[in-house]
């Protein structure tokens, strides 16, 4: 794995994914960090031994977003509309589509700035922790442009439909605090504890049975778009797959062993 995106992993089957990419602040477009992503998800994907991932950054920024560079590059006359609209397609639109498919549980550490696409890059995550000094914001409209990776599909989702407004109408930047009050994080704490939170809640994701845990995954992403009778259905074919598996069978007989244990000592008094 290219060290523009560093892959970790530990014993408890936590994936760390760390943007690295300092020149561009770790911007998506014109880095290779779409490729080194989707890079990544592939191997999470086929080997199947990651149970949560945490995406984050080095240093106090998470992702700048898109490259001026590359914005630049996209105004010279050689480049059609036509043209432009086949690079979003085959370039960073691939990231929303692959995280959104992806099947075990993703946490943003949001360690600082999470600008434009960096914010989405967060949205896209399943859970979302910044730190103290994280500032964000849906700035596309400041540089005349819109959100081209999904944005504007994922952020009403995580706040409501008029504070998404009022962010990507505006542009502003806001804070953790704000972010946390809107319901745009789960938590905001110290950047010198961000990854061991996000560390702990990882593990405390992996330490379940990794199908139900993709199931459930699967069940929200599904139950977003689905009628209700359809999403029933899903939910009793994967219930039917969950009672039927080893780690279902061990957590009853375990739960029954302690609750005989309990009974053997009421009797015993």
């Amino acid at each position: 794995m290219s060290e523009i995106l560093k892959f970790e992993q530990d014993s408890h089957g936590v994936v760390v994914l760390t943007m690295n990419y300092a020149p561009t602040r770790n911007a998506l477009t014109g880095s290779g960090l779409v490729d080194a992503f989707l890079s990544a998800f592939h191997r999470i994907q086929t080997e199947h031994t990651a149970r949560a991932i945490i995406i984050t950054g080095t240093d106090t920024v998470f992702s700048s977003g898109g490259s001026i560079d590359e914005m630049q590059r996209q105004l010279r006359p050689e480049f059609s509309s036509g043209d432009l609209r086949h690079e979003y397609r085959e370039g960073i639109q691939r990231l929303p589509l692959a995280l959104y498919q992806l099947e075990v549980p993703v946490i943003a550490a949001i360690n600082g700035h999470a600008i434009g696409a960096g914010l989405d890059l967060a949205c896209m995550c399943d859970i979302r922790i910044a730190a103290e000094n994280a500032k964000m914001a849906e700035s596309f409209v400041k540089l005349g442009i819109v959100p081209g990776d999904g944005g504007a599909w994922f952020l009403p989702r995580l706040v409501g439909l008029s504070r998404a407004a009022e962010l990507a109408f505006t542009g502003d930047t806001f804070s953790a605090a704000e972010a946390l009050q809107w319901g745009l994080v789960s938590r905001v704490v110290p950047l010198d504890s961000l990854l061991d939170e996000a560390r702990s809640l990882a593990r405390r994701i992996a330490a379940n049975p990794p199908e139900s845990v993709r199931m459930a995954k699967r069940l929200m992403r599904e139950g977003q778009h689905t009628r209700l009778d359809t999403h029933l259905e899903l939910c009793a074919a994967f219930q039917a797959i969950a009672h039927k598996s080893p780690q279902h069978a061990q957590a009853v007989e375990a739960f029954m062993s302690t609750k005989r244990a309990r009974n053997t000592t009421k009797d015993k008094t």
